[in-house]
């Protein structure tokens, strides 16, 4: 999702990570045509059970913060739906 002239630094590596087990496990076909979401409290306890990255719940909701931030998400009521790039 990093855009070429997007004038802010790619994310870390680590929060891409967090993103891609979000989406392997927890991510679910919404009710909003083909939007898929997962709460955001599914989100966080994912992020802090899996085995594939060891972070602590300040770096759950630090890595949550970002993605949202830079539109990988956007949140609907307590729910994060995955942002569809366009093609």
């Amino acid at each position: 999702m990093n855009d070429i002239i997007d004038p802010r630094p790619p994310l870390p590596e680590w929060i891409l990570d967090a993103y891609d087990v979000i989406l392997s496990q927890g991510v679910e076909p919404g009710y909003h045509g083909d939007a898929q979401s997962v709460s955001r409290e599914q989100a966080h306890d994912i992020l802090l059970s899996t085995d594939e990255l060891a972070l602590e719940a300040v770096d759950v909701d630090h890595a949550l913060t970002r993605l949202l931030e830079r539109g990988y998400f956007y949140e609907v009521d307590d729910e994060l739906r995955v942002t569809t790039p366009e093609n």
